[in-house]
């Protein structure tokens, strides 16, 4: 197969250097993915994803022939948290996620690798809060709603709050259910208590 741009090879990691990876490719050919196509989370070095020796597949992305470079791409669409989000995540999920900073306005909660929402303050508690850090810590788990998703800013609101609150709303359906149940259970209380007893006939002597 030609060395052109979109065409995919299996090459051999033959060096890691702090901003990327190099890849044999056929025909002698080297190219290099750099860091940022290493990963679609942040990583600080390429040898948290390769090491020299591991094979690996990865696609030309780009050709410099004047100075002889090859660009190559190695994460993969399908990969792409983003796509992930928007295929598995819709508006409306309840997730768990992991809080990972915090801000005067809210704190920040880890909802896949790669991509964090923000909760503001006023989605924290069903009450009113002066800093988030007056319900949460970094390093908390917790359940939220994802109330929106801005793809294009890449932007996502979170909320406990609503989840509180239709707790809430759920134990108060439930009390105001109770009553009746109770009062029909007084009135066939009372009904049977009210009932005239019905003595049995006295044994005949034969």
């Amino acid at each position: 197969m030609a060395i052109e741009v979109g065409n995919v090879f299996e090459g051999r990691v033959t060096g890691v250097k702090p901003f990327g990876a190099f890849v044999a490719l056929p025909e002698g050919r080297v190219g290099m993915v750099h860091i940022s196509e290493l990963s679609w989370s942040r990583i600080k070095h390429p040898s948290e994803i390769v090491n020299v020796g591991d094979t690996v597949e990865v696609y030309i992305k780009d050709l410099d022939p004047e100075k002889g470079k090859i660009s190559l791409g190695y994460k993969k669409t399908e990969d792409n948290p983003w796509e992930i989000l928007k295929r598995d995540y819709p508006v409306g999920s309840v997730v768990e996620v992991t809080v990972v900073g915090m801000t005067t306005f809210g704190a920040f909660a880890r909802i896949l690798p790669g991509i964090d929402g923000l909760i503001h303050i006023s989605q924290i508690a069903d009450h009113r809060i002066e800093k988030p850090q007056d319900v949460l810590a970094i390093g908390d788990v917790v359940k939220v709603a994802i109330t929106d998703i801005d793809f294009d800013k890449k932007r996502i609101s979170l909320s406990i709050r609503k989840l509180l609150e239709e707790e809430a709303q759920a134990k108060a359906q439930e009390a105001a259910n109770a009553p009746d149940e109770v009062v029909a259970s007084t009135e066939a209380d009372i009904a049977a208590e009210e009932a005239p007893a019905v003595e049995e006939a006295p044994a005949v002597e034969e």
